[in-house]
Parts: C-alpha cells; sequence; structure tokens
C-alpha cells in the first residue's frame, strides 16, 4: 500500500466531526448567587471541560472527540445554603423538602423504629442510618443530603413555580442552540432534562442518558413531574420524551439517590436500564464515576463510530 492509499484511508476518521453532547448537572453545582456574566461563562466553561475530559477517559479518546455544552440551572434554584436543622429532631427547615425527605428514607427502607410514630424522619438518625447501610461518612452524608432535598424541592415546589420553569427553560434553550447527538442528565439534572424534552418536542437528541436519576421516587418526585405519569396508580407510567429516540439509564445500586433505580418499571420508552457500581464510598453519587464508567462508555461510544 502507497503512502497515499494509507492517507486517504486515514482521512475519513480525521474528519470526523467531534460528538455534540449536551450535559445537565445535578445538586451541588451552584457557582453562588453573585456570579453572573462572563465569570458565570467562565465558570461554566470550566464544568464543561470536566465533563468532556471524564467521557474522553471512560471512552478512551481524546477530549477533542467531544464538543460538549454545560446547560447551568442551579442558580435559578436559589436555595441558599443548607440548614442546619432547626429544632431538637434536627429537621429540614423546608416543610416540603422535610416531607420528600420522608418518603426518600421510607423509599430506601429506613427501619421501623426510626419512622414509627413520626410524621417525619429527623435527619440526623437518618443520616446515621443510612451512613450504617452503605457504609459512608455521616458528617458529609448530612450536609450532601440536606443540599438535596433543599434543591429537589426548589425546582418541584409547584408545576408552574418561577426556578422551575426558569430551569426548565435553561436546559431547553441550550439544547436548542448546541443541537446535541446526546443529552446526558445526572441526578436532579436528569429531571430537568426530562421536563424540558416533554415541553418542547421539537428537540430531537438520538439519545438521553441519565445518570443516578431520581425521577422513579414515588412520593417525592414521580408524581410531581410535568407530565404527569398516565394510568391508574399504582400502576402509573412516565414515558421517554417524544424527540427523544433512544433513553438509556445507569444507576449504581449503592447509590441512595437513584431509587427506585429500575425506571423502566416507571417509564416506557427506556432502551436499557443498567445497573452497574461506578462508584466507592462516598463518592456513590459523584458524576465523574458515572461519566467516567465503562457501561456509559459503551453507551456512548456507537455515537463516535468507536
Amino acid at each position: 500500500m502507497t503512502s497515499l492509499d494509507t492517507a486517504n484511508e486515514q482521512a475519513p476518521s480525521a474528519k470526523k466531526a467531534p460528538l455534540r453532547i449536551v450535559a445537565v448537572h445535578g445538586i451541588g453545582n451552584g457557582f453562588g448567587a453573585d456570579v453572573t456574566g462572563a465569570r458565570l461563562e467562565e465558570l461554566r466553561a470550566l464544568k464543561a471541560t470536566a465533563w468532556k475530559q471524564e467521557l474522553a477517559r471512560g471512552l478512551g479518546v481524546t477530549p477533542n472527540r467531544i464538543d460538549l455544552d454545560f446547560a447551568y440551572y442551579a442558580d435559578k434554584l436559589l436555595t441558599g445554603p443548607a440548614a442546619h436543622g432547626t429544632g431538637q429532631d434536627d429537621l429540614l427547615d423546608d416543610p416540603l423538602a422535610q416531607e420528600m425527605l420522608t418518603a426518600w428514607a421510607q423509599e430506601l427502607g429506613v427501619s421501623t423504629e426510626l419512622t414509627q410514630g413520626h410524621a417525619t424522619v429527623p435527619l440526623r438518625e437518618l443520616s446515621s442510618w443510612i451512613a450504617r447501610k452503605f457504609d459512608l461518612a455521616e458528617g458529609p452524608l448530612r450536609v450532601f443530603i440536606q443540599l438535596l432535598f433543599r434543591e429537589v424541592a426548589a425546582y418541584l415546589r409547584a408545576d408552574d413555580c418561577a426556578e422551575r420553569l426558569a430551569a426548565r427553560g435553561v436546559v431547553a434553550q441550550r439544547i436548542a442552540r448546541h443541537q446535541p447527538q446526546v443529552v446526558i442528565a445526572h441526578s436532579l439534572g436528569s429531571v430537568v432534562a426530562y421536563e424540558a424534552l416533554h415541553a418542547h418536542p421539537n428537540l430531537e437528541p438520538q439519545l438521553l442518558l441519565t445518570l443516578a436519576s431520581p425521577l422513579a421516587l414515588p412520593r417525592a418526585v414521580f408524581r410531581r413531574l410535568v407530565p404527569r405519569p398516565d394510568g391508574v396508580a399504582p400502576a402509573l407510567q412516565g414515558s421517554r420524551p417524544p424527540g427523544a429516540q433512544r433513553w438509556v439509564n445507569i444507576a449504581d445500586p449503592g447509590d441512595p439517590v437513584a431509587v427506585p433505580p429500575r425506571l423502566s418499571s416507571y417509564f416506557e420508552g427506556i432502551a436499557l436500564d443498567h445497573t452497574t457500581v461506578v462508584g466507592f464510598l462516598f463518592d456513590f453519587h459523584n458524576a465523574a464515576n458515572y461519566l467516567r464508567s465503562s457501561t456509559t462508555a459503551a453507551t456512548i461510544a456507537p455515537y463516535l463510530d468507536l
């Protein structure tokens, strides 16, 4: 084979356009209420680079094979600093957040002695129980739980609350602008992306990839979704957003946020529903672990022609 033949063989690979992705972050990604303008864009670009590098690492490709835009919505939720408890039972200061916390605890199978006689579950006792069950560090876990339910409550407070509409709008705008082949949504971001794609059926990613998703958490999230799941309780069903050609979900069985882990039991149209270990100890919900996992790589690789 001549050098010209070799060059011609390699040319198609060299000319491949990078894979367009929109990333939708989960909880704990706020830059701060006062961060705006150029500084916000700088931080958003840094997040995009970090996600791109983790994906490239898992795929075994160079980051320039990926064109990733980061849909940042945390500033729309206006949650403020995490509460540190408001009474001797160490309850969250937001009644809706506390209600969601209790629903989550029951889904995790929290011990009956902790819930018996309580309308709400004390945060301190719950974090201690979860730390023992999942072998996690209790102190950081308690802070994580506070942040989780403050942000989830801020987003799901009402169907038409300003925070929800604004967050959903930002994600939809980023998808419309970037025209991605793939949308990757982590944690609470999977809820925002799910609703944004349903609200804008003209947005048509080839793949919706949800990671560590709480979409099926019955009383806290699932029954609050817009559009509402169809059917007669308890056999309610959500559905794949109409514009998304394919939906794949990945959940770590050691990730207590991704409960219940099998979204396909609650949503129609999920092509693959993976339960696979991606992290360890307190890294259980870390987006980076999901992004560089072999399961994520196997899901995305066909869109890169790997």
